[in-house]
């Protein structure tokens, strides 16, 4: 399909995704099932619990809609695949033959078989939907590259309308590759919409250098100096030079598309207040969650992927210990999994119970996984010697009613030794103590869940 094809399909595309959206808007209520993170059920009652939802963000969003969130979210950012026609892979350090070794492994495919076509399909209805959630005084921010930038700007000026485009942000970065067939490409751009003229916007400041270097000594300005030379702080432009996550920094987690801090930061700052919700639909390794955390924002995003939602649980426990909650609408649990060798009662204080359990070993359905033949060995001996290096996260719990469930104590791979200890210990109310489960999650996002005996 050429070009100019896809520029007679747009109108089609976007009034056919218009008619999607209400359909979906006006449908049958999604049924999701709730796990509540480091929660007890004796605190926090009626107060806001910040979502992750691992689900299509289809029906994430119709879940907000339904439970009165529309025109509730001040800043919604997306960070969609690029139509790169490209599969990804997950990178893991584990322990393999007493030494450290990184497995690779299927992650998401960003290839679409109806080509541009279905990529803007998919797009244009989750805009439409975003844009019933953004409230009057909101943003959404859009990460795309040089392969559909300009037909989403034509997409967002129908659905938005031109009248709310407020920038085009160019995201300037230093990478490794370069070509002799043409410029080297390292910006990304992101198209910046307003749902009205009241929108939040909190002006960031930038160094703005002075040129030579030096003082200007002007009246009323302040100037400063650092190891480049003098400046000055301006409102930031809407060229945006910051790093990338390289291989060293110290916040990359080994997802491959994951966004640097800084970027959402700027972005976060700008456009929401301490009081605001900030949503991101594609939240790949979680930094826009993170960074709102860190801001005090109020947050929701979904992923429909496994390492995804295991890559922001960690993150999320690596800095903050507040409650959020998990969403899902089907659970797809493993037959097999951990194996426990002992749980024992080794303390009594008041309501609760000091538990401790003896881990023994953990298996896996390796058919499950679309695994390369070297990988698969290498995942097979360590099976064999050392399983405990596969596991990823454990959460100890209890079910409070059908569709709900609580974490009470979790314990993520250490990543200095890469394992798991096999003594875990926690505290549980009384009360609670004969609806206890185990939840583990593997370094490939399976999950498996076991009941826990009485104590």
């Amino acid at each position: 399909m050429v070009d100019l094809e896809i520029l007679k399909f747009l109108p089609e595309i976007i009034q056919i995704s218009e008619l999607k959206a209400e359909k979906i808007i006006h449908g049958d209520r999604q049924h999701f099932q709730g796990e509540t993170m480091l929660e007890s059920l004796r605190t926090h009652s009626g107060s806001w619990l910040n979502r992750l939802y691992k689900s299509d963000n289809i029906f994430a969003m119709k879940d907000l809609i339904d439970k009165g969130y529309r025109s509730s979210i001040d800043l919604i950012y997306i960070d969609p695949p690029f139509c790169t026609m490209a599969n990804y892979k997950n990178r893991i350090e584990v322990l393999y033959d007493k030494s450290r070794e990184v497995l690779e492994y299927p992650a998401y495919t960003d290839i679409w078989k109806g080509g541009l076509k279905e990529y803007l399909e998919m797009l244009s209805l989750r805009i439409f939907l975003m844009k019933e959630l953004l409230s009057d005084r909101g943003s959404t921010y859009i990460h795309l590259d040089f392969r559909t930038v300009h037909y989403v700007k034509i997409m967002m000026d129908c659905i938005f309308g031109r009248e709310n485009f407020l920038n085009e942000v160019i995201w300037s970065y230093k990478s490794g590759g370069t070509s002799n067939r043409y410029y080297s490409r390292k910006h990304d751009t992101i198209l910046v919409y307003t749902k009205g003229k009241n929108y939040i916007f909190n002006p960031q400041k930038e160094k703005s250098y002075n040129r030579g270097l030096k003082p200007y000594g002007f009246k009323n300005v302040k100037e400063y100096e650092d190891n480049m030379g003098w400046y000055t702080l301006v409102n930031a432009k809407d060229v945006w030079s910051i790093n990338m996550v390289g291989r060293t920094a110290k916040e990359r987690v080994g997802y491959g598309t994951q966004k640097p801090e800084a970027l959402l930061e700027r972005i976060i700052l700008c456009s929401s207040d301490e009081d605001s919700i900030v949503a991101d639909f594609f939240a790949g390794s979680g930094t826009t969650a993170i960074v709102a955390e860190k801001h005090n924002r109020r947050w929701i995003t979904s992923d429909i992927g496994d390492m995804s939602i295991s890559t922001i649980k960690k993150r999320l426990y690596n800095i903050s210990g507040n409650p959020y909650k998990l969403l899902s609408q089907e659970k797809r649990y493993m037959k097999i999994g951990i194996g426990i060798k002992s749980m024992e009662k080794i303390g009594v204080e008041g309501e609760k119970i000091k538990v401790e359990i003896d881990l023994d070993g953990y298996d896996l359905d390796l058919n499950s996984l679309k695994l390369n033949k070297s990988t698969q060995v290498k995942v097979e001996e360590i099976i064999k010697n050392n399983p405990l290096t596969l596991i990823e996260y454990i959460g100890i719990g209890y079910k409070y009613n059908n569709d709900s469930s609580i974490i009470i104590h979790e314990v993520y791979r250490d990543k200095d030794s890469l394992t798991i200890d096999s003594k875990i210990s926690f505290e549980v109310l009384r009360e609670f103590a004969d609806k206890l489960f185990i939840k583990v999650v593997d370094i490939f996002g399976n999950e498996s869940y076991k009941i826990l005996e009485k104590i």
